[in-house]
């Protein structure tokens, strides 16, 4: 789909399948966007047509000119603090950042610096760009790799109910303790928090569904650990942690849940993968982020 930022609009060159339908249609439609977002745009004209603004009941012919409103000037949100960002992709409505290991998504108290978002928030101010940090998953603090950020309310929406609908797909690599003898599984266990433990989860029937399916990529006989793919159908707090620790294979390194630390600095666990279609563009995108250093060195003494 032909798209362009201009100003504090999304230009959108009407294709084909927009013939005929009205700016409503296509705005619940073809564009999804739900119904909060939409009150906000009708309220504020937020959609023209050619540069009209005109009723939504209005059809729209192929290459009419759709416009958006979605890159008003926003506060970030959180402080910016000067921080070194491995961007892996980025365009006017997303950023895709390799997350190193020792530092939170985003923060949980007011003030708080020393998260990815921090250094999001600085990394835009040095770019000229006024938003809101935005992110659309996270990752765990001593967990690393491709971690989604939008960059205006019309992305986040979009991605959030992509995310719902589990058309976001993430492929995580996993360094476990003991040697897995199935080849492929699927761990389907519901997941609630431990009432002994205020950070831990734990699997518990009464718990919120949870499912990760896992392949196993290599077995280490020497050192009995298993190297895993694995990819998530939902994404519950630290839910590859708890599902690997369930089934007798917790991440090496993770001591929260049973793993030992086998001189590996933090948990063996890497997001090395994020495939999904552009929810603006509708470009399918597979970005892959590289193993860090600390696990690749990790593997290569198990070798």
């Amino acid at each position: 789909m032909q798209t362009e930022k201009k100003g504090e609009f999304l230009q959108i060159i009407a294709p084909s399948q927009y013939d005929g339908k009205t700016i409503e249609q296509i705005a619940k439609e073809e564009l999804f966007i739900p119904k909060k977002l939409l009150h906000v745009l009708r309220m504020e004209k937020g959609i023209t047509l050619n540069g009209d603004a005109v009723d939504w009941a209005t059809q729209v012919k192929k290459k009419d000119r759709l416009f958006v409103k979605c890159f008003q000037p926003e506060e970030y949100g959180v402080i910016p603090q000067e921080m070194d960002i491995d961007v892996l992709y980025e365009d006017d409505h997303l950023l895709i950042v390799n997350k190193p290991i020792g530092i939170d998504t985003h923060p949980t108290e007011a003030n708080q610096t020393g998260t990815l978002a921090n250094g999001i928030a600085y990394y835009w101010q040095l770019h000229g760009l006024m938003a809101k940090v935005r992110h659309v998953h996270r990752l765990d603090h001593d967990t690393s790799g491709a971690i989604l950020f939008a960059k205006h309310h019309l992305a986040s929406s979009l991605l959030d109910g992509m995310l719902e609908r589990r058309d976001i797909k993430r492929t995580y690599i996993a360094f476990a303790e003991g040697m897995v003898r199935q080849k492929k599984g699927t761990i389907h266990e519901s997941i609630g928090r431990d009432r002994h433990h205020p950070t831990r989860r734990r699997v518990s029937n009464t718990g919120q569904k949870a499912i990760t399916h896992y392949e196993v990529i290599k077995v280490f006989n020497q050192s009995k650990i298993t190297k895993l793919q694995l990819q998530l159908d939902t994404g519950r707090t630290h839910q590859i942690r708890v599902h690997l620790s369930h089934i007798g294979h917790p991440l090496v390194g993770d001591q929260l849940y049973g793993g030992t630390t086998h001189s590996l600095k933090a948990q063996g666990l890497h997001a090395a993968r994020i495939s999904f279609q552009h929810p603006i563009t509708k470009e399918k995108f597979q970005i892959e982020a590289s193993l860090p250093a600390h696990l690749s060195n990790f593997e290569k003494k198990l070798s």
